[in-house]
């Protein structure tokens, strides 16, 4: 029997027939009718919902159709330039309310129904539910009609697909928070298809370690800048004298202008959905830029998402929809009794719709648009694995289907590729992976900082404490947009407990690491002068359950790691004193612990969690599926490059959990394999 030969990203797939370009495909009119009956049912289940009935379909089909088309070729290069003028609200204005004028003028001369503009939305909702769902069973994706007008529009300008080659350009797509061997079983399951006749054909699945802290800022600061120095999600910074939080755009800010000048991998290119910005000019959606809404990047490049007829509102009716599913599948947690878990409720419930369907397609759109721009280097951050895997776990069904829906995204943007002047190689990176392992705080009773503190007040009752284990990493773009509407960016994300200005202890927690800062003290003071002052402190830590290593420094300067029954030196000579305390963790902990005290903002101790046979931790936040520290798949990160690109062998170290061959260790090398890769300097 004859097999196929898979095809690679964005290969022409083989042509049958030479034809005019005139001549339509049978499927191409059946597509087209399908469209209309769709269209028709669509808006007059609208009216209906508002109460008006149509006599003459035909009559009011027509003028829809026109209003269609009046709305995403004739008004959109107006309204561009009129967008080009703000930002991400402006082009949300500007094409909602054009849909809602034209719709409504359609209507009215279409049905004789005189409808305000608050029924005209609900006919607009109605209406663009129901074509999502028709596209749903013709087999047309939701995504390809997100990215139609841009793929249309090139199209145009060309007059022909490829006619023109407009050189070479990289898309970089990250894949947030999957693990390596998470997206092998995702393969083997067939809920990756796309990514898996890739890997068939044109291109190469490896990983590299992410170190700790394996966090979605630090491997950012890593991938965009070549930056080591991020610490954790949230640190103590002993210049400014405040917490940090990766997660407020004031703070993103402020690290970002330390970063080396010149150093930013996207300094010709565009940023999506990022933490940083990568040095681009074209930043959208990005934390650091997040302090004023105009600094979201332009209204014109927003503008394609919000024009596009019934999109925006389809979007926000399946948002609405993922918030139910996500209340039922919580349900369905607690029903069946899965364990661990945590309770899934709250603001999550309405950030995952909101992550996974409107935030998913507005970043497809971004990427689109700029594909088309031409942009030569694009680095576009996907969270919806991320944020569903830290609330359900990073294996279980509703994570695992998360990632059909990446993988469908990025069939798009390879439709995208065939279609564009530019002619983009792909790449797919994750920023690290996630460990699965009930909290801390189950097995404890009581909070990370509660239980610091309670340790702490043995000693001395009155000592003041700030601390921050919740929020997200997750809401990084969804907060960007909320941050530069509500203020400038200057919401402070910590919780004082005791209040106090000058907190005597700060303690934070990410995934299974935990950090505790004694801010009144100028530099890191060594373990003798903690055990001085709280005594019960680094003994009871060690003690507790779930608790599995303490870092601190020694009366050299030294690192040096405590377990419960044993400790070891980090430095040159690494002796142990009784049982080793990393003989349970993998090969890179000693390496990876090391480079972390040697960073500026390290905290002054350093807690990580337990790591059990099967690769459990015990995250010192709320979480079920965690990040942050060392253990389990988290360190396993992705990278999916085309098959001709070699990985360079100066840049790689042997990690036996990532199999035989070298690997790239710390995002920074990732940094410069893709400088290389892409042609820069």
């Amino acid at each position: 029997m004859s097999q196929i030969a898979p095809v690679g990203w964005a290969e022409e797939r083989v042509v049958a027939v030479r034809r005019s370009r005139w001549v339509p495909r049978v499927a191409d009119v059946m597509q087209a009718l399908w469209t209309v009956l769709v269209t028709t049912a669509a808006v007059t289940l609208g009216l209906w919902s508002v109460g008006e009935t149509v006599d003459d379909k035909v009559q009011l089909i027509v003028f829809v159709i026109v209003a269609m088309f009046l709305v995403d070729v004739v008004l959109a290069g107006p309204l561009r330039l009129l967008a080009s003028r703000g930002s991400v609200l402006l082009a949300m204005a500007l094409g909602l309310g054009a849909q809602v004028v034209v719709l409504g003028t359609a209507i009215s001369l279409g049905a004789r129904a005189d409808l305000d503009v608050g029924e005209t939305l609900v006919v607009l909702l109605v209406a663009s539910a129901v074509m999502a769902v028709g596209r749903w069973f013709s087999g047309a994706t939701d995504s390809g009609y997100v990215v139609g007008a841009a793929t249309a529009r090139t199209a145009r300008a060309l007059g022909r697909a490829r006619s023109d080659p407009g050189g070479r350009g990289v898309l970089v797509v990250q894949l947030d928070g999957l693990a390596l061997p998470v997206l092998r079983r995702a393969i083997a399951g067939g809920q990756a298809p796309n990514i898996a006749r890739w890997i068939g054909s044109s291109h190469a699945l490896t990983g590299w370690w992410a170190t700790i802290p394996c966090t979605t800022p630090a491997s950012m600061a890593g991938f965009l800048h070549g930056s080591p120095d991020v610490p954790a999600f949230r640190w103590w910074d002993r210049r400014s004298g405040r917490l940090l939080a990766a997660g407020n755009p004031a703070d993103s800010r402020l690290v970002e202008s330390r970063f080396p000048p010149d150093s930013g991998l996207l300094r010709d290119g565009s940023a999506i959905s990022t933490t940083y910005t990568g040095g681009s000019s074209r930043a959208y959606l990005t934390i650091s830029k997040a302090t004023r809404v105009r600094d979201l990047g332009s209204g014109s490049t927003y503008l394609a998402f919000f024009i596009r007829p019934f999109l925006l509102p389809g979007a926000i009716v399946m948002t609405v929809g993922e918030v139910l599913k996500e209340l039922y599948q919580g349900y369905r947690q607690r029903a069946r009794d899965v364990q661990p878990r945590i309770p899934r409720k709250g603001g999550y419930v309405v950030l995952r719709g909101v992550t996974n369907v409107l935030l998913r397609k507005l970043n497809l759109s971004l990427v689109a648009e700029e594909m088309a721009h031409g942009s030569p280097l694009i680095f576009v951050d996907f969270v919806d694995y991320d944020e569903i895997a830290h609330h359900a776990g990073p294996e279980r069904p509703e994570s695992m289907r998360a990632i059909e829906g990446l993988d469908g995204v990025l069939g798009a943007l390879e439709g995208v590729a065939r279609t564009v002047a530019t002619r983009y190689d792909l790449v797919l990176v994750s920023d690290h992976g996630q460990s699965l392992g009930a909290p801390f705080s189950d097995l404890a009773g009581v909070s990370f900082p509660e239980h610091v503190a309670a340790l702490m007040r043995t000693d001395q009752s009155d000592a003041s404490l700030l601390t921050t284990t919740e929020g997200g990493e997750e809401r990084g773009p969804v907060n960007a947009l909320v941050s530069s509407v509500v203020g400038e960016g200057q919401r402070r994300p910590e919780k004082v407990v005791a209040d106090s200005e000058d907190p005597e202890v700060v303690v934070t927690g990410g995934g299974n690491l935990g950090m505790v800062w004694f801010p009144r003290l100028a530099e890191r003071p060594a373990l003798s002068q903690v055990d001085g002052t709280w005594p019960n402190l680094v003994p009871g830590l060690l003690a507790s359950p779930g608790v599995g290593l303490v870092m601190g420094t020694d009366d050299t300067g030294e690192p040096i790691v405590f377990g419960p029954a044993g400790a070891r030196a980090l430095g040159a000579d690494g002796t142990v004193t009784g049982e080793d305390p990393l003989r349970a963790y993998p090969s890179r902990t000693a390496a990876d612990l090391a480079r972390l005290h040697g960073l500026q903002d390290c905290g002054d101790l350093v807690v990580i969690s337990t790591v059990d046979e099967l690769g459990g931790i015990h995250a010192f936040e709320g979480q079920v599926g965690s990040h942050g520290g060392i253990g389990g798949p988290q360190n396993h990160a992705v990278l999916v490059h085309p098959r001709g690109w070699k990985v360079d062998p100066d840049l790689t170290e042997p990690v036996p959990e990532l199999g035989d061959s070298p690997v790239l260790v710390g995002a920074w090398s990732v940094h410069r394999q893709l400088r290389t890769w892409a042609g820069l300097p």
